[in-house]
């Protein structure tokens, strides 16, 4: 094999991996894909709110369901939010 095949095959692999990161994070053996499970940073950007406290409020409050939030250790304890609108019906 030659160094420009080695270094293709590299590249290939490398642009592989990001592609997958890119569509599922896995965790504990569970897939979480990208376009339904997001941090809450992007939650609060695809629907709106106005700062990322709001959203870690809800998840301490159950508004969003525990089942509804994972914190992968790994990726330095980062959350993922499942990607459905949640509300804040209770009076501040």
């Amino acid at each position: 094999m030659t160094t420009e095949t080695n270094q293709s095959e590299l590249e290939k692999l490398l642009a592989d991996s990001k592609q997958a990161l890119k569509d599922y994070c896995e965790y504990k053996g569970v897939q979480y894909p990208m376009d339904q499970w997001v941090t809450i940073s992007e939650y609060c950007k695809r629907f709106n709110i106005p700062n990322t406290q709001t959203v870690t409020n809800w998840i301490q409050r159950g508004i969003i369901p525990k089942e509804n939030v994972v914190t992968i250790p790994e990726y330095n304890n980062i959350r993922l939010v499942k990607a459905i609108p949640y509300h804040d019906n209770q009076p501040s």
